[in-house]
């Protein structure tokens, strides 16, 4: 066990500070992260040239040093060592929270273990800022990231997810938008969506409905931009897609899988069909052959 006092610990060790950048708007960046900018001895970012813009537009001249998923296993030491002898680093993305889709994991973590503070500033996230606006339930949400790219896989990937109740955030390219939400329509079935395109800038857009709606107004409204997807998690007695549906046992093994336990999965599928849930529950467990009930 490790305990942490950020601000009233004796390390002699530096600071590694986790600083949000503007994901669009750069009157979003906030009095603390410029403070903490221009205090630290160095700037991981992921992008210089990105970066460079935002530390010019504030009047920043804190050195940087790229730190992306390419060079990070090569980087990843020589920030460690910089933050042991005493040096104060912050970590940046292009835009948003930094760590989420970018090395920044692995550094915290190695710091984590060298016992090296690690603070994170509260600021732009553009998967939160879109679902508080999209209209669908922000509790409970999962936030997922950028989807896989061959339709196979994609495909898998949503008959893994769903069930889930939870409100879906996704990060989509425009360009593969359409081909995203037909591979959703076709394992989801026609749940309401959001697209969220160009958020905090001069031509952000929500475009809500269901997947059809929103298909078939793309197809003369292509998209442009940086995109979001926040998706309607599934309702309970929500009809199945796929082999199990229509087989109350196969739908209990399916939300099983899905990392229900056995009488929840139970109790879900005898309501959707009107079955007796306790004569499903003895079919259940003659079928797998045992009688833990998975509590």
């Amino acid at each position: 066990m490790k305990v942490q006092k950020s601000f009233k610990g004796q390390s002699s060790f530096g600071t590694l500070y986790l600083v949000p950048t503007p994901i669009g708007n750069l009157e979003d960046m906030t009095f603390r992260a410029i403070d903490t900018l221009k205090s630290v001895q160095l700037i991981a970012a992921e992008d210089t040239r990105t970066t460079g813009i935002l530390l010019k537009h504030f009047g920043i001249e804190t050195r940087q040093v790229s730190f992306h998923e390419h060079n990070a296993k090569e980087k990843l030491p020589f920030l460690i060592e910089r933050l042991k002898s005493g040096s104060c680093v912050a970590q940046v993305s292009d835009a948003g929270l930094p760590s989420i889709s970018d090395p920044g994991h692995d550094l915290v973590s190695l710091a984590v273990e060298e016992d090296i503070p690690v603070v994170a500033l509260p600021g732009p996230s553009a998967g939160i800022t879109a679902l508080i606006a999209s209209g669908l339930a922000p509790q409970p949400h999962i936030f997922y990231g950028f989807l896989p790219r061959k339709a196979g896989k994609q495909k898998e990937f949503f008959e893994e997810k769903k069930y889930y109740p939870e409100t879906q955030i996704f990060y989509e390219s425009p360009h593969r938008m359409v081909d995203t939400l037909r591979n959703m329509l076709a394992v989801y079935g026609n749940r309401s969506v959001v697209i969220v395109r160009e958020l905090t800038k001069l031509y952000e857009e929500y475009q809500r409905g269901k997947i059809e709606e929103l298909l078939s107004y793309l197809r003369d409204h292509p998209l442009k931009g940086e995109c979001l997807l926040i998706v309607e998690g599934a309702e309970e007695g929500q009809p199945l897609i796929g082999e199990t549906k229509g087989d109350p046992i196969g739908e209990v093994r399916d939300l099983i899988a899905q990392g229900k336990k056995p009488n929840q999965a139970i109790k879900e599928v005898a309501k959707r069909h009107q079955l007796v849930r306790q004569e499903l529950y003895q079919e259940y467990h003659q079928k797998e052959g045992n009688t833990d009930n998975g509590d």
